[in-house]
């Protein structure tokens, strides 16, 4: 798979992720407590696929490098938030397990771009 496919197909991934992230959102309990976290996870979960496609319109290198760089960050939040969900039975564990490793799996792959463009 060359790069342009690769972008492509990534781009849907985090745009997919995105849309469950917001759907994850709203099954969050109504409470003080539960709409901050829903904004922080619906800011940073949706956040990780609008960086990712400006990265892939970037005007030069440097700035490709800082929006995958926010993308790393921005997966990193949200894998934060899907844990402290987990840790208050927000969500029952068999539903979160599959987006909980999606955030990982997405973080571990801007991680590995972001580490490649430093060589």
């Amino acid at each position: 798979m060359d790069n342009k496919e690769f972008g492509k197909q990534l781009e849907r991934r985090t745009k997919k992720f995105a849309i469950r992230i917001i759907k994850l959102s709203t099954s969050l309990p109504n409470t003080p407590e539960g709409k901050v976290i829903r904004y922080q996870i619906t800011k940073s979960g949706t956040s990780i696929g609008a960086n990712y496609r400006e990265a892939n319109r970037s005007r030069s290198k440097v700035d490709f490098t800082n929006k995958i760089k926010i993308c790393e960050s921005e997966a990193s939040e949200t894998s934060y938030w899907i844990e402290i969900i987990v840790e208050l039975n927000w969500v029952e564990s068999k539903k979160i397990q599959l987006i909980m490793a999606e955030a990982n799996e997405i973080l571990a792959v801007f991680t590995s771009i972001g580490m490649k463009l430093k060589l």
